[in-house]
C-alpha cells in the first residue's frame, strides 16, 4: 500500500523539540508525526495511508468506539542502535499480537506488513526526536478504533489504524528501584472467557480504581489474583510476573485467557533458560508467594512489560500485612536479565535470535 505524505505546517522547532527530549519522563512528549490507516468493508478494506502531522482525530457523537469500546493497542519500543541507527525489539510479535487482539474484539486484522511498514516509517520521520538519556526510547503506540457513525451492538464496518510516537526515558521515576505492590482483594483484571488476553482499553481502565488503591495504600502497582478462586497470582496491571527460586526453578503464570502474552515475557523465558535455569508456566498462589518469601525459597520476583523492562519486586502489601522478596532490594537475576535484554536491544549484547529489526 503506498503512503500518502501530508507536509507539517508548523513542525517543532530544533531548540523546543531538543529541551523536550533532554528530560522526557514517560508518555507526555509526544512527535510531530502520526500514520493514518482507514479501513472501510464496503471500500474492499484497507486504503488511504497517509503519514502527516499529529493532530486531533475528528469523531462522530455516535461513532462506534465510543459507544461500543471496539479499541485496541499495541506498545513497542525503537532503541538507538549500538551499531548506528535505530532498532525496534520483536515488532512481529506487536504485530501477532495485534492482530490476535482484532480477532477477540470482531476488528478486521491488518497485514502484518502493513503493521511494520506504518511503524518503520513513522519511526524515520521522526528519528530526531530520539532522546538521548540513560533509558531513553521512542515509545511507539500503533492503536485501531471503530468509527462507524451508529448505534447499535454489532462490530463497526469502519476502523481507523493509527500509529503515534512518544519520547520517553525510565518508566518509573528515578530510575530503577524495587516496586512494592498492592494485593487487589476486591477486584479483578479479567475472567475466563474474557477479554484478559486482549490488548484493549477496557481492561486498562478496569484496573485504575484498584490502582488508586494501591497508590493510597503506598505502592506503587496493583497484582490482580484469578476471578475464580481469588487465589491465583496471575499479573500487575499493565506487567507480567516471574518468581526466582532457590532450587533453580522459575515460574510465571501460565497463558489461560485471562493473562495478556507479553512478548517481554517471551523473551525473558528464553533468557533464563539460557541461564540454566528450569522456567515452568504454572499456577503460583499469593499463599505460596508470602510462604516462599518468608522462608526464603523465593529469592526475586520479576515484573515485566515494554515499557518498564524487568523490574525488581521488593515488598508485596494487602489488608492483611506485608511481606518482603529477599533483602527487598534489585536482585541479582533482575540486574542481569535487565542489562542483558536491553543490551540485546541496542546491540551491545549479541543478537542470538534474531530479535532486533533494524529500521
Amino acid at each position: 500500500m503506498k503512503f500518502t505524505e501530508i507536509s507539517h505546517p508548523s513542525p517543532t522547532p530544533d531548540a523546543e523539540r531538543e529541551a523536550a527530549i533532554a528530560d522526557p519522563g514517560f508518555g507526555k512528549v509526544h512527535t510531530d508525526h502520526m500514520v493514518v490507516i482507514d479501513y472501510d468493508t464496503a471500500k474492499g478494506g484497507w486504503h488511504k495511508a497517509t503519514i502527516g502531522p499529529r493532530e486531533p482525530i475528528a469523531l462522530d457523537p455516535a461513532a462506534s468506539v465510543l459507544h461500543y469500546a471496539q479499541e485496541i493497542f499495541e506498545g513497542m519500543k525503537a532503541f538507538t542502535h549500538e551499531h548506528g541507527g535505530l532498532a525496534m525489539f520483536r515488532p512481529e510479535q506487536n504485530a501477532r499480537r495485534f492482530n490476535a487482539s482484532a480477532r477477540r474484539m470482531a476488528m478486521p486484522e491488518i497485514p502484518e506488513e502493513l503493521f511494520l511498514e506504518a511503524v518503520k516509517l513513522l519511526v524515520k520521520k521522526d528519528a530526531d526526536w530520539m532522546p538521548q538519556v540513560e533509558g531513553g526510547s521512542l515509545y511507539i503506540r500503533p492503536f485501531m478504533f471503530a468509527s462507524e457513525a451508529f448505534l447499535g451492538v454489532r462490530p463497526a464496518t469502519q476502523y481507523k489504524f493509527v500509529v503515534i510516537l512518544v519520547s520517553s526515558g525510565n518508566y518509573f521515576k528515578g530510575g530503577v528501584n524495587p516496586v512494592k505492590i498492592w494485593v487487589s482483594q476486591d477486584y479483578v483484571r479479567a475472567a475466563p472467557g474474557g477479554t484478559g488476553a486482549a490488548k484493549t482499553g477496557g481492561n486498562y481502565a478496569a484496573s485504575l480504581v484498584p490502582q488508586a488503591e494501591a497508590i493510597a495504600n503506598g505502592c506503587d502497582q496493583v497484582v490482580f489474583l484469578d476471578a475464580v478462586e481469588h487465589k491465583w497470582v496471575e499479573e500487575l496491571g499493565g506487567m507480567n510476573l516471574f518468581f526466582i527460586r532457590r532450587d533453580g526453578s522459575v515460574i510465571t503464570p501460565p497463558l489461560t485467557g485471562t493473562i495478556l502474552p507479553g512478548i517481554t515475557r517471551d523473551s525473558l523465558i528464553a533468557m533464563l533458560r539460557e541461564e540454566g535455569l528450569e522456567v515452568r508456566e504454572e499456577p503460583y498462589s499469593i499463599t505460596q508467594w508470602r510462604e516462599e518469601a518468608e522462608s526464603g525459597e523465593l529469592l526475586e520476583t520479576l515484573a515485566c512489560g515494554t515499557a518498564a523492562v524487568v523490574t525488581p519486586v521488593g515488598t508485596v502489601a494487602s489488608p492483611s500485612g506485608e511481606f518482603t522478596i529477599g533483602s527487598g532490594g534489585i536482585g541479582q537475576m533482575a540486574q542481569k536479565m535487565r542489562e542483558k535484554l536491553i543490551g540485546v536491544q541496542v546491540g551491545r549484547v549479541e543478537d542470538q535470535h534474531g530479535w532486533v529489526m533494524r529500521v
